[in-house]
């Protein structure tokens, strides 16, 4: 698996040795999150690698959230999440990707109005992904972020 140190955000977008690739986008890869305590909590890298979305020219950065907000409706199809959470935040590891984590109503109420770190370690080191179980989540993501890029292309 290739992950970066911290576990969470994939190193060599678009690697197809990658088992949590779900697909390219016109801004970057789409993965699976390495943590999958939140189902479907996953990861846009943008490529090329920049190391902000400040470093990026102006329809760059509007194709780059444009395809977050893409991910989101696909995980909502999908997952039937209730709400997504969008991140950029690029502290830990300097390179523009974008965190969409997937929110559901069966959620602990003291965790479910609360961002999706503030989890206990303990729950979200149980959920890792696992591509045997992840597989069918990942065809399913992948149809679905296509089908919106095609729908918006035509």
């Amino acid at each position: 698996m290739v992950w970066s140190n911290r576990g969470q955000v994939p190193e060599n977008p678009g690697a197809s040795g990658n088992p949590a690739f779900i697909c390219r986008v016109p801004s970057g890869c789409v993965y699976l999150c390495q943590m999958q305590y939140l189902r479907g909590y996953s990861i846009l890298q943008a490529d090329p690698v920049v190391k902000s979305l400040n470093q990026q020219l102006p329809e760059q950065r509007a194709c780059f959230l444009t395809d977050m907000a893409r991910i989101g409706d696909a995980l909502i199809e999908v997952t039937g999440a209730y709400r997504i959470n969008y991140a950029i935040m690029g502290n830990s590891d300097p390179t523009l990707h974008a965190h969409i984590v997937p929110r559901y109503m069966d959620e602990p109420e003291a965790f479910r109005k609360c961002h999706p770190w503030m989890y206990p370690a303990d729950v979200m080191a149980t959920g890792l992904f696992e591509y045997k179980r992840d597989c069918a989540l990942i065809q399913k993501l992948a149809a679905a972020i296509l089908r919106t890029d095609t729908a918006e292309n035509q």
